[in-house]
This record gives C-alpha cells, sequence and structure tokens, in this order.
C-alpha cells in the first residue's frame, strides 16, 4: 500500500490526457528557477513550453518503455527485459539495427506506479485499436506502450527509392489491442490527421509520426519523369496509399 502526496494532487500539475494504463501529467508552471531564469521559464510556460511526466498505472496492464526513460516507481513492480531467449534477443538487436530503436525495452508489471523522465516535448496517447489495430511509427516517437501491443519490423515497400529521399529502410510497427505513447516536438492539436479511403497522399519531407500499417508506404519521384520533376522543383516525395489514416505534423520533423 502506498500513498503519494504533492504529485498529481499538487495544483500546480494537469492530467492533460489519459487512456488506459498512461496519465500524462503537465507542470503549469515551473517554480524551480533562479531569478536569472525566471522570466524566460515565465514566457515559456505562456507559450505551453511545459514539463510534462508519462504516469504508468501497472494495475492497469503491464507497460514496454523506451530503454532509459524510468524515473521512478513505488508499491509492486516487477522489471524485465521482455526477452523470451536467444532467438527473441537476437530478432530485437536486428530489428533495432535497421529502426534505430534500443534492442531491449524494459517491461513493467505489478499493480504499482512507474513515472518515466520529464520531458519539454509533448506526449500523445493514440488507441492502436482507432488505427485499425496495426500502426506504424517514424524513429524516434517511441516512449511507451501497452504489453499487449506486439513489435514487429516493418519495410518500406520501395527500399531503392528510400534510398534515393535519404530516408530510412525500415520502421517499428505496432500491432494489437492497447495505447501506446509517443514523445513529440509538435502539439497534440497541431498534428494534422489525414484519413484515406482508396486515396493517396504526398508529402514532401518528414513530416508524419504515424499512420496505419494498411497503407502502402513508398518513396517517389513527384512526377513520373525526371525532366517533370526538375520541372516542377521538387524531387522525391514519401507516399501513403490505400485506406487508413495518417498522422502528420505542419513542420518538418
Amino acid at each position: 500500500m502506498f500513498h503519494i502526496k504533492n504529485f498529481l494532487d499538487n495544483d500546480d500539475i494537469l492530467v492533460t490526457d489519459e487512456h488506459g494504463a498512461f496519465r500524462v501529467a503537465e507542470y503549469k508552471r515551473d517554480l524551480s528557477v533562479t531569478k536569472a531564469s525566471a522570466q524566460e521559464e515565465y514566457f515559456a510556460a505562456q507559450m505551453g513550453v511545459r514539463l510534462k511526466q508519462l504516469v504508468c498505472d501497472l494495475s492497469q496492464s503491464p507497460v514496454i518503455l523506451q530503454q532509459g526513460s524510468m524515473q521512478w516507481m513505488v508499491g509492486d513492480v516487477n522489471a524485465g527485459t521482455g526477452i523470451k531467449g536467444v532467438g527473441d534477443f537476437f530478432g530485437k538487436s536486428i530489428r533495432s539495427s535497421v529502426t534505430k530503436e534500443s534492442a531491449i525495452k524494459p517491461e513493467y508489471h505489478g499493480t504499482g506506479m512507474v513515472v518515466l523522465e520529464p520531458t519539454y516535448k509533448y506526449i500523445i496517447l493514440l488507441d492502436v485499436r482507432e488505427w485499425g489495430g496495426s500502426l506504424v511509427l517514424e524513429d524516434g516517437f517511441f516512449l511507451a506502450c501497452e504489453s499487449s501491443l506486439d513489435h514487429k519490423t516493418v519495410a518500406r515497400n520501395s527500399l531503392s527509392s528510400a534510398v534515393a529521399g535519404g530516408e530510412g529502410l525500415f520502421n517499428l510497427g505496432l500491432s494489437g489491442d492497447g495505447v501506446v505513447a509517443l514523445e513529440s516536438p509538435v502539439a497534440r492539436n497541431e498534428l494534422i490527421e489525414v484519413e484515406l479511403d482508396n486515396d493517396e497522399l504526398r508529402i514532401d519531407g518528414s513530416f508524419a509520426i504515424a499512420w496505419t500499417s494498411s497503407l502502402k508506404f513508398t518513396v517517389e519521384r513527384t512526377t513520373k519523369s525526371l525532366i517533370g520533376s526538375a520541372a516542377s522543383g521538387e524531387g522525391l516525395v514519401n507516399v501513403y496509399r490505400g485506406s487508413g489514416k495518417v498522422l502528420m505534423a505542419p513542420v518538418d520533423l
């Protein structure tokens, strides 16, 4: 049994989102400042640049975290590597080498609570069921997820064009029934969600954060000919084709 005071009940902390095992705690103001930094911190808070922490309630679900993200935990908490033998470790090591994600993501289970390191980035909670049960993430956005979700490596449909476009060849895919927490440089209310019904979306740059895995993702020339691409002033674009959703930022990531 544990009881925590002056954390989520602090009047300077807001719970801005909660879903499944996760709650997002946001500090309205950073009071741990000096006279020299007070003005800068004040205006940062006014613009929404505030510290945030992801709180994980293990009584709701075991969770998998990005390696090194845990700050503190309390109560009945057991931690493991999530590795299920030599073959599983080899497979996760291969996935790590191609997706730029850590090979070993610690898994926490029990009935206690785990709190992650504070961040000035935005924490976004997505229910994978609302994305057709399978979601692909751009590299570097994964923060945590419920352990009910399966992890896999998703290859680009056109590897040669991905190399030409300076894009990675593989991404982290999540499938199943559960919630994932993303760490984004852009606020959720500024992210654009595009839903495709047997159509296509073309993006000139690294703007997409996540997309339904049912979409065919390639990197292609803006037009069918090299001369046409040169004339349009554009080169290669990311193309998402089929039926599904894409979550994208209004600025280059």
